[in-house]
Parts: structure tokens; C-alpha cells; sequence
């Protein structure tokens, strides 16, 4: 599948989701809706997943969570 065609799949959904609840719900409310229809289209999709930072001899493991 070409970034292209995966780019679709997921505005599709995101659409749909928006269609489907409208506006005004928490974040994490889309979130989930989106991974679950992301999903339902054939690609993996992960949540919250941490990202390490380093700086000189630290590591901060779960700096922060993409979406």
C-alpha cells in the first residue's frame, strides 16, 4: 500500500468518525472510535505509543506519547 492510498484510508475514517459523532467529545473519545475504524480498514494501527528522548547521558523513556 503506498502512502498515498494509506493517507486516504485514514482521512476516510476520520471522516466517518466525525460524521458519525459530530464535534465536542473528549480526545480520547476520537482516539479510540479512529484506531477501532483505522483498524477495520486492514492497517495496524497503535495507540499512546512512548517516545524516548536523549540528552547527554540521560534517557527519559516515555518523554512523551504520540497519538
Amino acid at each position: 500500500m503506498t502512502e498515498n492510498q494509506i493517507a486516504t484510508v485514514i482521512v476516510d475514517a476520520a471522516l466517518s468518525v466525525h460524521r458519525e459523532l459530530g464535534p465536542g467529545l473528549l480526545e480520547s473519545v476520537y482516539e479510540v472510535i479512529l484506531a477501532f475504524e483505522i483498524g477495520q480498514s486492514g492497517l495496524a494501527v497503535k495507540r499512546q505509543v512512548p517516545i524516548s528522548i536523549h540528552y547527554k547521558q540521560m534517557t527519559f523513556d516515555e518523554a512523551f506519547r504520540a497519538d
